[in-house]
């Protein structure tokens, strides 16, 4: 009878809360793979006409644009960093904005700013939008900004809108913000906050080129000026090729994987490799595993696969935790780099999480 009479008043406490569950994804079939291959080859093709010798670059861009994440470049100048945008912007007919950042770069120059005008016989303001307000922009030398105008893309890379005055504003979709820094100059430079690095999918440090492709950009291109080019995949297939992304299937054994892989980042878990407890300060946050997840199903949809694999994620796995991680001061007086602690998580973490037992796999 008490149990009765508390459960009337609590009626809570006997209630077995339910997970929530997702609606299940449809799978891709082998035409649509076939049909997202061949309309991601042609963009590719297009950008390998516009920047020689840079494949994996190449390969890598596509995969964080599918993915629908923002991309960091480093790299010496020079190397086709704002050729790789502009080509980019060109293939898919975007509209393209570039913003070159300086030291003197107000908030206001990126994102806009309510003007003073008049407005059927009355003086208002009225917000007027800056060059964010594009499908792909180009942050040139992200890094010469103060913090206080790096700080006013926080917003927009994260919620893909900008607030002034108390009011939002919706920025285009798509939405890609591809940055550029130069490692070399550190004069009048300002290094990108972590929240901010976090936010940027990618972080690819542009290689130069062999003497062989110098040499075909000397006999090819005239004063650097690459060829003209036309649209390869329309704004109608890339939501489309947005769509398959999300479609492509991720096994929950690899989930797990990521899982594991994002956890050993960490220096406090016991099961984190020595090196990553002895030199990484910080590890990776949840926004790492959720980059991983869909860096890795762009990656299988662009090899032609229907689904993710183990393969997939350790692919894509250096341009999303490398960036992520923040090592100690004795990582550097011992040669240790971010990339390095990221080879060793992809050694040291398996990539099924309980060893088969030998009388299963015999058979």
């Amino acid at each position: 009878m008490l149990d009765e009479i508390h459960q009337r008043k609590n009626p809570i406490t006997k209630r077995t809360m339910a997970l929530p569950t997702l609606a299940p994804t449809r799978l891709l079939t082998p035409e649509e793979v076939s049909h997202a291959k061949t309309g991601i080859t042609r963009l590719i093709d297009g950008l390998q006409t516009a920047i020689l010798g840079q494949q994996d670059l190449i390969d890598r861009v596509v995969t964080c644009l599918l993915a629908r994440g923002h991309l960091l470049l480093e790299g010496l100048p020079g190397l086709g960093k704002t050729e790789l945008v502009k080509s980019l912007s060109s293939l898919l007919g975007l509209q393209f904005r570039r913003v070159q950042f300086t030291p003197d770069l107000l908030p206001s120059d990126i994102v806009g700013a309510p003007i003073l005008q008049e407005v059927s016989g009355t003086r208002k303001l009225v917000f007027h939008q800056g060059p964010i307000f594009a499908n792909l922009v180009l942050a040139d030398e992200i890094n010469r900004a103060t913090p206080k105008t790096q700080a006013a893309l926080l917003e927009a890379l994260q919620e893909r809108r900008v607030t002034v005055m108390g009011e939002s504003h919706q920025l285009p979709f798509p939405f890609f913000v591809l940055a550029t820094q130069n490692p070399i100059e550190l004069e009048g430079t300002y290094p990108l906050p972590e929240a901010q690095v976090d936010r940027f999918m990618f972080k690819i440090n542009v290689q130069s080129v062999s003497t062989e492709v110098l040499q075909q950009i000397i006999m090819t291109r005239k004063q650097g000026v690459p060829p003209e080019l036309q649209v390869a995949v329309s704004g109608q297939d890339l939501n489309q090729l947005f769509e398959f992304v999300d479609r492509v299937h991720l096994p929950e054994a690899v989930s797990n994987y990521i899982a594991r892989l994002v956890s050993a980042t960490h220096p406090d878990r016991a099961d984190s490799p020595e090196p990553v407890r002895k030199f990484v300060k910080f590890g990776s946050s949840p926004r790492a595993a959720i980059a991983l997840a869909s860096s890795a199903r762009a990656a299988a949809l662009i090899a032609g696969k229907p689904n993710v694999g183990f393969a997939e994620v350790r692919r894509v796995a250096p341009n999303v935790l490398g960036h992520r991680l923040i090592l100690d001061y004795s990582a550097r007086m011992e040669g240790w780099t971010t990339g390095k602690i990221v080879d060793t998580l992809l050694t040291a973490v398996p990539e099924v999480a309980k060893a088969i037992p030998d009388d299963i796999a015999k058979n």
